[in-house]
């Protein structure tokens, strides 16, 4: 199976929103609950940045899901620190390209000068975990009981790796 990465650009954006309203309805791996407009979307993917990159992963022909790294907080002292998520189809799961993706984006992290990528995932969300601890990530901190989706409490994780 080959897999490829393509800068994610405005046009990628509706297939992109319709791969995470899925997830909206039918995961706790995002804690919105309503789907999202193109608008949102860009308010936290980022394209043609410099340093965040954002982008598509294709599994053959077929668009398999986006990846991005986003800043983990908009403040200069955590330049050094970046968010990693990974979305994929439902039905590309478990097929090795989560942890190409994950890879690709740390491979864009060292090349764009960050040292430290934090994978924040839903406490329920054992296949994320599994992936993330499989590619060296430790957990570094759990809030407790901070998120409700689909009348479950649920805990967030946060892992980390230094690249």
């Amino acid at each position: 199976m080959s897999i490829a990465f393509e800068e994610l650009r405005e046009e990628h954006l509706p297939e992109v929103k319709k791969i995470y309203d899925w997830y909206i309805a039918n995961s706790t791996a995002t804690f919105h609950t309503e789907p999202v407009e193109i608008e949102e979307l860009r308010e936290f993917i980022y394209l043609g940045h410099p340093r965040y990159s954002s982008c598509l992963i294709r599994s053959g022909n077929e668009i398999a899901g986006y990846c991005f790294l986003t800043p983990y907080k908009k403040r200069q002292a955590y330049n050094r620190t970046a968010e990693v998520t990974i979305y994929l189809k439902p039905e590309m799961g478990k097929k090795g390209i989560g942890k190409t993706a994950l890879d690709y984006l740390e491979k864009r992290a060292v090349n764009n000068g960050l040292k430290n990528l934090l994978g924040i995932i839903t406490g329920d969300n054992h296949g994320s975990i599994a992936l993330f601890t499989k590619c060296g990530y430790r957990q570094c901190a759990c809030f407790r009981n901070v998120g409700e989706k689909f009348g479950k409490i649920l805990d967030v994780m946060a892992y980390q790796k230094e690249v």
